[in-house]
């Protein structure tokens, strides 16, 4: 394998991670102005993660096929396209945009896990820090544009939009340092390649029927081979990774779409706490400035674990779920009155998620054979779409009843704007 700039590989996967991710924060940025406060903003994540894990689902069975720049073609043409269709006043039309823009968020993580496995761990670390920064960068951007400079709702998702395109960035690295790969790896993807284009429809279409019939044959047992041995692989990585990853995306996701929205404090001038933050204008800001805070976090524990390793991937678990049973007791008894706490939670949770992230990455860089990492690296990021998928469920109908309970008690806020 060639030798490369440490710095170069770090910058150009964190700049993929950057742009991969954002999209996918700045529609949860904008769940509830997309929604409006009638609807649960659950709404809007399981339009935003339901067609993610879909393709993080099916990957596995598919994807070594798939050549990389064909991979990155796609995901330009899939964001910048659900970017436009987001942007519409129409709601139909808008969740269509953001299962679009959820394709390509699937699809690029898959892909760009995968070819950490041919950079190693500064690629990884690039990557994870670039997700992190995504989340930061797309809530505190959404709220920034919208919140503090007032630009209309449909004009900063388009802003957002063309970020896409920075995808193209690939090829220069594909130029400068893919094609050094030796060995094994390339190997792999040249049978992968071969054994795609090894039943050609037009050469079949000329065999006797006899050798037709075996032809395809082989075809559908090698097929059945294939789907057995992906699930045998899939299986092994449940315990140790999938598992606690799912469990940290599933309550922290409960937390920032389900709970989070009813996190409300009053803000009428006449029963305003003196402590209420200046910048909470409508009722909006605070569900935007918890995203904020939240991405913050993310962005601190993805970028840092180099620094602070947790191997102990189910203690990051426990401590998610704490924090939701926290917001969860909060919103329900309005313990607190006001937000600052609160604030420090969900800045406490997106640490514990970005930690588990990727914490799960890095072992499996450090743990698992050779043979196995690349499949590795992709299929367990099946989790945390899992866990947000699960998120969305529960989300659409535990938010509704926590904002009937507060409608009950005397608190209206969940559903003024």
């Amino acid at each position: 394998m060639a030798v490369s700039n440490g710095t170069h590989i770090f910058t150009y996967f964190w700049i993929f991670g950057l742009i991969n991710n954002i999209l996918y924060v700045v529609i949860l940025s904008a769940a509830v102005d997309i929604v409006g406060p009638s609807l649960p903003k659950s709404l809007v994540l399981l339009a935003d993660i339901l067609p993610s894990l879909i393709i993080k689902v099916l990957s596995p069975f598919f994807i070594e096929y798939i050549q990389y720049h064909h991979r990155i073609i796609s995901l330009i043409l899939l964001s910048s396209s659900g970017m436009i269709l987001v942007a519409t006043t129409n709601l139909k039309l808008c969740l269509l945009g953001i299962t679009l823009a959820s394709l390509s968020s699937g699809f690029g993580e898959v892909t760009f896990l995968q070819l950490t496995f041919y950079y190693k761990k500064v690629s990884l670390n690039g990557w994870s820090s670039g997700t992190g920064a995504a989340g930061l960068l797309g809530s505190g951007g959404y709220l920034l544009l919208t919140s503090i400079f007032k630009v209309p709702i449909r004009i900063s998702l388009l802003v957002f939009g063309i970020l896409s395109f920075g995808f193209l960035l690939y090829f220069k690295l594909d130029a400068n340092e893919y094609q050094g790969l030796q060995g094994e790896e390339t190997l792999v993807e040249e049978q992968n390649v071969e054994d795609l284009h090894e039943i050609d429809p037009v050469v079949s279409s000329a065999l006797p029927d006899y050798e037709s019939v075996v032809f395809f044959s082989n075809k559908t047992n090698r097929l059945k081979t294939h789907v057995i041995a992906t699930c045998k692989k899939l299986r092994t990585l449940i315990i140790p990774y999938m598992l606690p990853l799912t469990t940290v995306y599933l309550f922290e996701y409960l937390i920032n779409q389900a709970v989070s929205p009813t996190l409300l404090f009053p803000l009428d001038p006449n029963s305003r706490s003196p402590s209420t933050p200046f910048f909470f204008h409508k009722y909006r800001d605070i569900y935007v400035t918890y995203s904020t805070l939240y991405q913050l976090g993310v962005f601190i524990s993805r970028s840092t674990a180099h620094l602070v390793r947790m191997r102990r991937l189910y203690v990051l678990s426990f401590l998610q779920v704490i924090n939701f049973m926290l917001t969860l007791l909060q919103s329900w008894f309005f313990v607190l009155k006001t937000p600052w706490l609160l604030m420090i939670l969900i800045f406490y949770e997106g640490l514990l998620g970005g930690s588990s992230y990727i914490n799960t990455f890095l072992n499996i860089l450090e743990d698992l054979d050779i043979t196995m990492t690349e499949f590795a690296l992709g299929a367990v990021s099946i989790a945390d779409s899992f866990g947000v998928f699960l998120a969305a469920l529960i989300g659409l109908a535990l938010e509704p009843s926590l904002c009937r309970h507060q409608l009950d008690d005397g608190r209206p806020w969940c559903r003024m704007e």
